[in-house]
């Protein structure tokens, strides 16, 4: 059997980012074949104490997103530690930072400083607003962002509050945009031989996938509000209350809307004047919802979505975490693969979402202490010999881990 090489084999990343975007983006990245150098100052990035949970004095969160990566740790602030940083910028092929507009180059290291020395270097950087427009400057975490993209204005329920997103969504979103971009770019180097400049704003990647709710917005002039599970161009779509637990129902067709009629034992209603289209149902949503909710009381919600699903309907039992983990289905696509990390121990992690036949990706590093590779990436890179990187630590140029990894 012939052994191909990950998609990403050969592409080098030097990874500047910290909490949730960026270490999304790279650990993608990663778990594709890239080779990608995690560098963290002596204080580490923030999501290193994003907890509990904890597991060997290691945040979950933190070892969740940094799999796969080789860290390394120097000062940036010491004369010695920005030469060795833009000497690694001279090997990588791909630079990534999320710090706010202008750090990076305040330190010397910002995009025109890098491609001087790295003409081929695709250098992607992450912020809440993007590098220009009068909101450049603005601080950005993910609750920040669903607010000001418009996000949280049509989340949560017709009567209650705002509700944030369960998850960091913008930060997520972020991330996928910026592998994109950073693939784009790499493509394009093929044909120009040149990198690029990846600008990825998590507002900008927000409105974007909100693109179906926008247009609706910008083709009706109605502001949209909250609808709870509900979904305003499509009825029935949303969550109802069977008689032990919620169930998801989504409707997205005349055909659909005979067959689910039929399957509910309400096949009249397919016939009913006010209900035969779907924008007759959007239009007498009311009614309709209320006929709904008192059909789907009447049993479990395993026997709807057993009814449903045998239909062709699509529906699903309202899942939690511990039912997802523990589902055949998460088990078959590899969703929740187990690392052993010298710290933290066995652990789970999320699995790799795009699933390629001749080039798959797969988790493959635990994520590592602080400066766990800072000698071994020396010594590959830059062949320093061991004397000097000792040279390095005690002058507190570099940071090696108590227990690395050699």
């Amino acid at each position: 059997m012939t052994t191909v090489s990950p998609a990403l084999d050969g592409i080098r990343v030097l990874d500047f980012s910290h909490a949730l975007a960026g270490p999304y983006c790279t650990m993608l990245l990663s778990d594709y074949g890239a080779q990608v150098y995690k560098l963290e100052a002596r204080s580490g990035d923030m999501g290193r104490g994003w907890g509990p949970p904890f597991a060997g004095g290691m945040a979950s969160f933190f070892l969740g997103l940094n799999r796969g990566k080789l860290g390394i740790s120097i000062d940036l602030k010491k004369a010695e530690g920005l030469e060795l940083c833009l000497r690694l910028i001279d090997q990588m092929d791909v630079l990534i930072e999320n710090f706010r507009p202008g750090a990076m180059d305040k330190l010397g290291l910002g995009y025109e400083d890098a491609r001087k020395r790295n003409p081929r270097l695709v250098y992607c950087s992450i912020s809440g607003y993007g590098q220009d427009g009068p909101s450049r400057d603005e601080a950005a975490m993910d609750l920040v962002v669903q607010a000001s993209s418009g996000l949280l204005s049509i989340t949560g329920t017709e009567e209650g509050e705002s509700v944030r997103c369960g998850y960091g969504v913008t930060d997520v979103t972020a991330g996928l945009f910026a592998v994109i971009g950073i693939l784009l770019a790499l493509r394009a180097r093929e044909k120009t031989g040149r990198g690029q400049y990846v600008d990825v704003a998590m507002l900008d990647s927000m409105i974007s996938t909100m693109s179906s709710n926008y247009m609706s917005y910008l083709g009706s002039g109605i502001v949209p509000k909250p609808m709870g599970t509900s979904f305003p161009t499509v009825v029935p779509y949303r969550v109802y209350q069977a008689s032990d637990r919620e169930v998801a129902i989504a409707v997205g067709s005349e055909r659909l809307w005979t067959i689910f009629c039929a399957t509910i034992e309400r096949a009249e209603l397919a016939q009913d004047s006010r209900y035969r289209t779907n924008a007759l149902r959007i239009e007498n949503r009311e009614k309709l919802e209320a006929i709904l909710e008192g059909v789907f009381s009447t049993r479990t919600a395993g026997e709807w979505v057993e009814r449903l699903q045998g239909a062709g309907v699509p529906s699903s039992l309202v899942r939690d975490f511990g039912e997802v983990e523990r589902h055949e289905q998460s088990e078959v696509r590899k969703m929740f693969p187990v690392l052993s990390h010298p710290a933290a121990g066995a652990h789970k992690v999320t699995g790799t979402p795009v699933k390629l036949s001749e080039t798959p990706g797969r988790p493959n590093l635990p994520a590592p202490l602080l400066g766990e590779h800072t000698r071994s990436v020396l010594k590959d890179v830059f062949a320093l010999s061991d004397g000097r990187i000792d040279e390095l630590i005690a002058g507190g140029v570099v940071f090696e881990a108590a227990n690395p990894s050699r």
